[in-house]
């Protein structure tokens, strides 16, 4: 039977609650996009090396992965309201001792350790949060509007947090990304509700007036084993690492080439990755819009599977970061950054509603931090890796060349796997898992 729409009442909390995770990714991004923005005033005023650099960036993915897993493990036992909120406080709690004039590179690495124990289950929580409000063919929209997040908070960190670094320094950069994470949970504790179609928690009813099923599939379904070693897990895997992978890289390394290489203001370098920011927002929004309308059209009008298409925006991605490594006018490579290396942004969208799909509601949570735990190992190995890759070379132009090529290279591979074996449709009836998230009858835990 299919689920009865939604009220009006229901559709406005939903939409409600998308906002307030929205600016919850905002501020994730902008505590993520600080190191790096900050990055070559840091490395000149504590005397760092950018492998030395690199290794406090990649501090914050040291705790990550274990994080996204074992609070995703909770989101079982725990509201997604409350683990949303401990979040953002202690975000705060990370970034604000780097106003300590006295605070050098242990407490850099320290905090930057927190802080991404912290952000770890952030996405898969807040994404597990907004499947609570929304059935299965309407959350491409709201997950690609949480994921612009992303890049919008990137795109208001790059001009205003460099305005803060050139004007009070870039330990104040620190203590306003820690202020405004306060102030986003003052604001989620007022506004922020769990959605009628939460799964239950034991010895708990679901969320208000839960939807159907919803309470009822607790963890009954195929076997957790079946659901992670299926095709379309394995490949939004991968292909979330080669995304975390790029994104780490272009948050840590683009402003300092920017800086360094090509000798730009702190300003202008900012203003770049502020542009390369909002392309990743207008492809993450339009591809969720285009997906939207993809949806709705009738069974029988023949469409590209999502994973086909994520896939070979993934290829177009490598190709222009490949682009961007070697051809010489910056005429050219710097629409590669404002533009096609966007496109490798959809992935992170496509995976999670496609591991969303194969999954019963009661396991979502933790399929979805598995998921991400293991994928945002991309990020953990970026910085460190492309930082010796850059030292190594003869020049630091002839690095930044290699790491971009190696970035290219890894795109390409996660995007050719995407395009052939991420196909959520298929893997669900496979796994006997209908499109609203219940596990089909007849189908249990093995």
């Amino acid at each position: 039977m299919a689920p009865a729409p939604p009220s009006a009442a229901a559709e406005r909390g939903a939409w409600s609650n998308t906002r307030l995770l929205l600016l919850f990714m905002v501020v994730n991004f902008a505590d993520k996009a600080v190191l790096g923005l900050a990055g070559p005033d840091i490395m000149r005023d504590l005397g760092l090396g950018r492998e030395e650099f690199g290794t406090a960036q990649s501090a914050f993915f040291a705790l990550f992965s274990l994080s996204a897993v074992g609070v995703s493990l909770l989101t079982r036992r725990v509201r997604t309201t409350v683990l949303l909120l401990v979040m953002a406080l202690l975000w705060s709690a990370a970034q604000l001792p780097m106003l300590w004039t006295a605070a050098g590179f242990g407490t850099l690495v320290a905090t930057r350790v927190l802080l991404g124990a912290a952000e770890g289950p952030s996405a898969p929580v807040a994404v597990h949060h907004l499947y609570g409000w929304f059935p299965q063919r309407d959350r491409t929209l709201p997950t690609a509007v949480l994921m612009v997040g992303a890049a919008v908070g990137v795109a208001v960190a790059a001009p205003v947090l460099s305005w803060v670094i050139a004007g009070w320094g870039w330990r104040w950069s620190f203590g306003l990304v820690g202020l405004a994470g306060i102030g986003w949970a003052a604001l989620w504790v007022r506004r922020g509700g769990q959605g009628p179609l939460a799964p239950a928690l034991p010895g708990r009813g679901v969320g208000a007036g839960a939807g159907a099923g919803a309470g009822a599939v607790g963890t009954a379904g195929p076997a957790l084993r079946r659901i992670l070693c299926s095709p379309t897990v394995l490949a939004a895997v991968l292909g979330c690492f080669a995304a975390y992978w790029h994104m780490s890289s272009q948050l840590t390394w683009v402003p300092d080439y920017l800086r360094t290489d090509l000798g730009w203001s702190g300003s202008l370098a900012g203003a770049v990755v502020a542009a390369g920011a909002l392309a990743n927002g207008a492809v993450l929004l339009g591809h969720g819009l285009w997906e939207r309308r993809s949806a709705r059209r009738p069974d029988h009008v023949p469409r590209l599977p999502s994973g086909a298409g994520a896939g070979l925006l993934m290829l177009v991605a490598a190709g222009s970061v490949a682009v961007f490594a070697v051809a010489e006018p910056l005429w050219v490579r710097l629409p590669m950054l404002v533009g096609p290396m966007a496109l490798s942004a959809v992935m992170m969208t496509v995976a999670q509603t496609a591991c969303g799909r194969i999954v019963p509601a009661g396991r979502r949570g933790p399929v979805l931090g598995l998921v991400v735990g293991v994928a945002s190992l991309g990020g953990v190995l970026s910085p460190v890796l492309l930082g010796r890759v850059i030292d190594a070379a003869p020049t630091a132009v002839a690095g930044y060349e290699r790491a971009w090529l190696l970035t290219a290279a890894l795109l390409a591979a996660a995007g050719a796997c995407a395009a052939v074996f991420l196909r959520p449709e298929r893997d669900a009836r496979r796994l006997g898992v209908p499109a609203d998230g219940a596990p089909a009858p007849g189908v249990h835990v093995v």
